[in-house]
């Protein structure tokens, strides 16, 4: 199926289904979006992704089976999901090993435990520069960096984080920025910056080198991430430009639209504290995405999905520009 006629399959669904319950309840998950689904003699393949899960979600499927006459059965891509949460960690030499990345560590570099002194731990996803300023941020999620919109700007943060040990002698540097988290719906992304402080060193190296640039997610490539709680771990696009993709977060529920899904290539592509992970194409050494959440189930051997920012819309939103 071409990209187009995906799209088009994908807004008469979400035509079809606004009978169901407010997006922002927390009756299920109801997610429509792009399926990317191998490459043809023509180039990519593209479906109808509906993920799904309770009561909205079934509501959904019912309304994505009706439409499915009009697409051959391979090209609609059902996944049951389950909760979708917000990937902070639950409260408890570089080898980019999970052990690794929850230590103390100077110079920073990506992958390594970083938190709002009030949140678990997060993941440090980049370094980036923004206009106007002399300074060196630290990129991450709104949820890790300004505890979903409670913390104040200014407020310090750590690494690591409080649940990896981090206390107030911890600091690197303080809320510069955070885009709000709107729970009216229609969010695009979920980020937030941290001014480093003056002398605190930083290394921009992943562990394929640095990172030359950012691009589209918009193919069935394959993608890693450094985080801080599974490390180093591997991946492919399996959906993107997903709409509705409802998050539970400690104060409620978020819906985003137009995000990227991910489908870990060996277990789990991603857990909780992997929040903020910067998505990396290997073999192009260009940025696709910014980790937030991820789901209880839908991946392979019934291991969960990985939800993430396009990283073109989390730069726009700061003013930033990565540190390459």
């Amino acid at each position: 199926m071409h990209i187009d006629n995906a799209r088009e399959l994908k807004a008469r669904l979400r035509a079809r289904s606004v009978a169901l319950t407010p997006l922002a309840a927390p009756q299920g998950v109801a997610s429509v979006g792009v399926s990317v689904l191998g490459h043809g003699a023509d180039g990519p393949r593209y479906g109808l992704a509906v993920r799904y899960s309770g009561e909205r979600g079934d509501a959904l499927l019912g309304h994505a089976r009706e439409l499915a006459g009009t697409a051959a059965a391979a090209e609609l891509d059902v996944r049951d999901v389950g909760r979708v949460r917000a990937l902070t960690a639950p409260a408890e030499g570089r080898t980019w090993t999970s052990a690794e990345m929850r230590r103390r560590v100077r110079p920073l570099h990506p992958g390594l435990s970083l938190a709002h002194r009030d949140v678990t731990a997060g993941t440090l996803g980049a370094f980036v520069t923004v206009t106007g300023s002399d300074g060196v941020y630290a990129l991450s999620n709104n949820h890790v960096l300004a505890d979903s919109d409670q913390a104040a700007l200014d407020d310090p943060v750590l690494q690591p984080g409080p649940a990896d040990g981090g206390r107030e002698r911890d600091r690197v540097g303080s809320l510069a920025r955070a885009v709000p988290l709107d729970a009216g719906g229609g969010n695009a992304v979920d980020a937030a910056l941290t001014l480093l402080d003056d002398g605190e060193g930083h290394d921009p190296t992943y562990p394929v080198g640095r990172l030359r640039g950012w691009a589209d997610a918009d193919d069935e490539v394959q993608v890693e991430k450094v985080g801080r709680t599974t490390g180093r771990t591997r991946g492919r696009i399996s959906a993107i430009e997903l709409d509705d993709v409802a998050v539970e977060y400690p104060v409620g529920v978020v819906v985003f639209d137009g995000q990227v899904e991910v489908t870990g290539a060996a277990g789990a592509f991603s857990a909780g504290g992997d929040s903020g992970s910067l998505v990396y194409r290997p073999d192009t050494r260009e940025a696709v995405g910014l980790l937030f959440a991820g789901s209880e189930r839908g991946g392979e051997n019934g291991t969960g999905l990985t939800f993430c920012n396009p990283i073109g819309l989390v730069l726009d939103a700061l003013g930033a520009t990565l540190v390459v």
